[in-house]
């Protein structure tokens, strides 16, 4: 099951790897999971999911509700899930420090490869241009969104495709310049060459760019304690149909 409850905190640890490449994720590294998306709304916390029910379950202060049903709680459970909730919130900007800190790695990375292509000072700088650009709009985004329903499906594949669409053409194009001109020099085997690699562009940076970002382990280790204190804090209380909460699931 995907940890879409916590992507919130692991969404850049998708959009840190540009070109849609997946970094360290949350739900691996931590061995957590859950149904619900989530979203951090002033005075609240609002779990939804699709399937099955309780579709909508709020936190507000030690308050629960579930479908919109207020849910009766002792004062044990209200302790829990206020602080369930309050640290629920102080999580969420130790991971947004690490999605940051992830397309910085990942801008590094796309520069360090860049400077290996042999490309002329106008794609070099234009290349630069764009990709810091792109860097400064996806930590923008990082720092204000509020919901995982901003990175999930369209809205994730849609921020990467543009990068990808931006940023790979450009290289490609440059280097079928640098494929023309060996052909023209008779150097046929660099043109064949040099226009595989535009080819297989995308496909070559992938595995070099996800090796870079394992710098960012660590980082992502440190969380797990916190997301285990969530999962153990949900622990004995129930919604109104009587069952486990089950926010979070977190395996050995």
């Amino acid at each position: 099951m995907p940890m879409r409850a916590f992507r919130s905190f692991a969404f850049l640890l998708l959009l840190s790897g540009a070109c849609s490449l997946q970094a360290q994720d949350l739900a691996a590294t931590c061995h957590a999971s859950s149904s619900y998306d989530v979203t951090l709304k002033p005075d609240s916390l609002l779990f939804d999911r699709p399937a099955p029910a309780p579709f909508h379950v709020e936190l507000q202060q030690g308050a629960l509700r579930t479908d919109g049903a207020s849910v009766s709680l002792n004062a044990e459970s209200q302790d829990r899930l206020t602080l369930f909730e309050r640290e629920l919130r102080e999580l969420a900007p130790r991971v947004r420090t690490v999605a940051r800190n992830g397309v910085d790695v990942a801008a590094q990375a796309l520069r360090s490869e860049a400077d290996g292509m042999g490309l002329g000072a106008d794609t070099r700088a234009e290349f630069q241009r764009r990709l810091d650009a792109h860097a400064a709009e996806l930590k923008r985004r990082i720092s204000v969104s509020q919901s995982t329903h901003d990175w999930q499906g369209d809205a994730a594949n849609q921020a990467m495709n543009q990068i990808a669409g931006d940023l790979l053409p450009l290289l490609a194009a440059d280097l079928g310049q640098q494929a023309i001109n060996a052909a023209l020099s008779g150097d046929l085997q660099a043109a064949a060459t040099l226009r595989d690699r535009a080819a297989d562009l995308a496909t070559e940076l992938q595995p070099r760019l996800q090796a870079r970002l394992q710098v960012l382990r660590p980082q992502v280790e440190a969380l797990c304690p916190a997301i285990r204190r969530l999962a153990s804090l949900q622990q004995g209380v129930r919604g109104s149909d009587g069952q486990p909460l089950n926010l979070l699931q977190v395996g050995p």
